[in-house]
């Protein structure tokens, strides 16, 4: 069964890897990211690291790394289809059954063709948005009125859509390139709105507005949105939602602020453009805004890959009272023990622009620190409006609160809300719960809910029956440093490029059959080596160093353009498991190469770290030797070279 990348991402972007392993591992906090006993091999003090930004997990006693495709994979003994079926089935994903066509493969590849597609367009028009507000003096001026430098305009890649109907026809040589529809850049006008010549109108979507770029987390320009420069309505002007662009799932600032997450340790959401910039200006990088719509429960995802807290920001009225409500029910599912939510209500006259100009960077960070936590603002949610002197009005209040309660994952903050709820309304916590019980059937045994299960999580699945036992392969391989003895257990060269053209090549004398140890082939040569366990490993990439990196990378075809192309993977997506890879190499021009590597490798023998780490330190041992050769002629007429001969004779030697 063929599973569609395009299905994997989806599935990863939506899982929380912190979540997955959380439910098997007792985690907790460290630094950024969170540490617990390895669960796969035993230990006493914890070495098992999961990191929540960058959505995979690590242990530095054993090696075992992974997404949480493979975390279930390892951990469960489950097939990868098996794990992806598992995982999907808990985010309310419907697999697809079939293996995939030629057909869908094509219609997969014009997609991601149509997404790069339609974020070069948008950011050309971003561009000449930048290049428009150079010469626009009034956008300017509004600009320097609302307080901010041209530094952060350049940073946040502000621009300018003039006024006029078609102003972008001098950006784009083809005005009715379908394209621009599809953006969201341009409108077409409705039927019986044509032209002279029959055709249908097109007018610019933005005009005479300030432009916010909205990019996605890689970067990448997906959206803008527009804001007039006096009271004009709409005030603010969105992207429609497009191929590359939805509301419900991007906030604006959030690639702008990665860093500021981390330093300031919590993510502040607004409800504006302008106070995302502003707040970056005055010190507090770390704002992001939803996009003219309420927070959604992606939105509240998407901020927990970054950081562990967050503080919603709303204005004191009404209207803000309401939207704090909506960001309440999409963070109610995430609020674990180890996150923070608080709900920060500004005076009713000010928005967190107009706060942090009034009474500065301290005055907004203590008013920050004041920021009501979630369980109290629940708790104020679910009795507003109930007389909670009357029994009544404490009626009331329970059955408010029961759906609120029944959204929050099983853990401490669940079960002490629930005690909290029940001293509201007067009532104990055992009673409570049983009338709740249809929202809570997990619970079987509620008279003990105060004291069972103190310091114990949930017992894992039984898996250990099911997950395949491998003797560890123990075989004698060549010693790499005699050139000789490992050219010896090389393949003969082959038409389809096995060994030839490689940089780093063999002595002659391979031209004997393969020998096989322990049932697998060995690869063909040490390139091979370290392609199969990246394939198969791909989260070792990060293991090696920033030399190494380059040292792979620029190695001749096939090796070095799958090692660049493994690269951009794990950047564009994280660590992926060899089916999700390939798919990725569809109509790549080594996809033929790299699939055959993969399947020279018998089942349940996996590649050795160790021996990868030994070919790379002779490959690079061998690159540097040539480096020193190379520079030898001009040692002693330039001091530069001089000097690097002498650091490679030194790295030489400590190697």
């Amino acid at each position: 069964m063929a599973i569609p990348q395009s299905f994997i991402q989806e599935l990863l972007a939506r899982a929380d890897v912190v979540d997955i392993v959380g439910r098997y591992v007792q985690l907790k906090k460290g630094g950024a990211n969170f540490m617990g006993l390895c669960p796969f091999h035993g230990e006493k003090s914890p070495s098992f690291s999961v990191s929540p930004s960058k959505q995979f997990y690590h242990c530095f006693g054993c090696g075992k790394n992974g997404n949480a495709i493979s975390f279930l994979m390892e951990h469960g003994g489950m097939t990868f289809v098996e794990a992806v079926k598992d995982l999907a089935q808990q985010y309310g994903l419907q697999v697809p059954e079939d293996d995939v066509s030629p057909q869908e493969r094509a219609r997969a590849a014009q997609a991601r063709e149509q997404q790069a597609t339609l974020t070069s367009v948008l950011e050309k028009a971003g561009i000449a948005y930048i290049k428009h507000l150079r010469n626009a003096p009034r956008a300017i001026d509004y600009l320097k009125g609302r307080g901010l430098s041209g530094e952060i305009a350049k940073t946040f890649g502000l621009g300018y859509a003039p006024e006029g109907w078609r102003a972008l026809a001098s950006v784009f040589p083809d005005y009715n390139d379908p394209l621009l529809v599809e953006s969201g850049l341009v409108i077409t006008g409705e039927p019986g709105e044509e032209n002279a010549q029959g055709e249908a109108k097109r007018y610019d979507r933005f005009r005479d507005r300030i432009m916010f770029p909205i990019r996605n987390v890689k970067g990448e320009c997906i959206g803008f949105g527009g804001r007039v420069l006096g009271d004009e309505k709409p005030k603010y002007l969105n992207s429609p939602e497009t191929p590359v662009f939805s509301k419900g799932r991007e906030l604006y600032g959030l690639f702008e602020a990665r860093t500021a997450l981390r330093e300031h340790g919590y993510a502040l959401v607004t409800e504006g453009y302008m106070d995302v910039v502003a707040l970056a200006q005055l010190g507090f990088a770390n704002a992001v805004a939803t996009l003219g719509t309420a927070c959604t429960a992606d939105h509240v995802q998407k901020l927990f890959r970054f950081t562990d807290s967050v503080v919603f920001s709303f204005d004191g009225d009404s209207a803000g009272r309401r939207a704090a409500r909506k960001a309440l029910d999409a963070a109610l599912p995430f609020a674990t023990d180890v996150r923070t939510v608080k709900f920060l209500f500004l005076p009713a006259e000010h928005d967190p622009d107009s706060y942090i100009r009034e009474h500065g960077q301290e005055g907004f960070a203590a008013y920050v620190a004041k920021a009501v936590p979630l369980s109290k603002f629940m708790l104020d949610a679910a009795g507003e409006g109930c007389d909670l002197d009357t029994a009544e009005g404490r009626a009331h209040m329970a059955s408010n609160a029961r759906p609120l309660w029944s959204l929050l994952p099983d853990g401490t903050l669940k079960h002490q809300l629930l005690a909290e709820i029940a001293d509201t309304v007067l009532i104990d916590s055992r009673e409570l719960l049983q009338i709740w019980q249809p929202a809570a059937p997990h619970y079987k045994n509620s008279s003990n809910l105060r004291t069972q299960g103190k310091g114990q999580r949930p017992k894992a699945p039984e898996y250990a029956d099911a997950v395949p036992h491998f003797e560890e392969f123990s075989g004698n391989f060549a010693d790499l440093h005699d050139e000789g003895a490992y050219a010896a257990s090389l393949p003969a060269p082959s038409a389809a490029g096995g060994s030839a053209g490689r940089s780093f090549s063999a002595k002659p004398g391979a031209s004997r059959p393969p020998r096989r140890i322990a049932g697998r082939v060995l690869p063909a040569g040490r390139e091979d080596r370290v392609l199969r366990l990246m394939l198969t490993d791909p989260q070792s990439w990060d293991k090696l160093s920033g030399e190494e990196h380059v040292l792979l990378s620029e190695l001749p075809a096939p090796h070095g353009p799958l090692f660049v192309w493994l690269e951009s993977q794990l950047h564009e997506h994280g660590p992926q498991p060899w089916a999700a890879l390939r798919e990725g190499l569809r109509e790549h021009p080594q996809e033929k190469y790299a699939v055959d590597q993969i399947a020279q490798l018998h089942e349940g023998i996996e590649c050795d770290w160790n021996e990868v780490r030994a070919i790379l330190d002779q490959l690079l041992k061998l690159k540097r030797q040539q480096e020193m050769v190379d520079l030898l002629p001009r040692v002693l007429a330039d001091p530069a070279a001089r000097q690097r001969y002498e650091e490679l004779a030194a790295l030489l030697k400590n190697s």
